[in-house]
């Protein structure tokens, strides 16, 4: 069994580029552009989704079959059409070029894969079972869904700048560490779910930081 390396990467503004453009090809640029990626398919056809993004000028569409030299200048490659020796052709020249690849064919011809992923704003959580079942990471994805409500996104948006306020107002890494450590033993969440959270405004967040300093 591979072992991969869980890892975020920062696609914004990055070109990727990806050979088909059937329904796989379409999922993997969907989650492309959710990562702010510069997007280029290669394709002889493309699903009426794919044609949409091109229409809106989201990705940019070569019409032709694959060729060398597609990948130059590449950050990722993906190998998605349904010709597996089209896909393995890709992935050879990817790896000759030092660029990474994935596979959708089969897997292991590439060098990475990609996880179902769930986002509730600052939340990004990747299900991956490494190849062996996508229909099982489709199901525990579904699960995790349920368990990471709405609330997550608000939740960590007030996390996200109350850490901000802490780190701004406070120049002790000892008392930043104490005040971070109190903020995530308040039930704000639980409390953005029932609907009883009352926003706070800075004044609120530099009383609760200033009563909050000491152990």
């Amino acid at each position: 069994m591979t072992r991969y390396l869980p890892i975020m990467l920062d696609c914004e503004e990055q070109l990727i580029v990806v050979i088909g453009g059937g329904a796989v090809a379409e999922r993997k640029v969907s989650g492309l552009l959710e990562a702010g990626a510069v997007v280029k398919v290669i394709s002889p056809s493309l699903t009426d989704t794919f044609a949409s993004l091109v229409k809106k000028g989201l990705v940019t569409w070569y019409d032709r079959p694959y060729a060398p030299g597609d990948l130059r200048g590449a950050f990722l490659v993906y190998a998605a059409t349904n010709d597996r020796a089209v896909n393995e052709e890709v992935a050879l020249d990817s790896r000759r070029l030092g660029i990474h690849v994935n596979v959708a064919s089969h897997a292991e011809a590439g060098n990475f894969i990609t996880p179902r992923v769930i986002r509730r704003g600052h939340l990004t959580v990747a299900v991956s079972t490494s190849g062996a079942g996508p229909l099982a990471a489709a199901k525990i994805k579904s699960v995790l869904e349920e368990a990471l409500d709405a609330a997550y996104e608000p939740y960590l948006d007030f996390v996200h700048t109350m850490r901000t306020r802490i780190k701004e107002k406070e120049s002790s890494a000892e008392v930043r560490g104490r005040l971070l450590r109190k903020l995530g033993a308040l039930d704000v969440l639980n409390e953005m779910r029932n609907g009883s959270f009352i926003a706070w405004s800075p004044e609120d967040m530099d009383v609760w930081i200033a009563s909050h300093r000491a152990e």
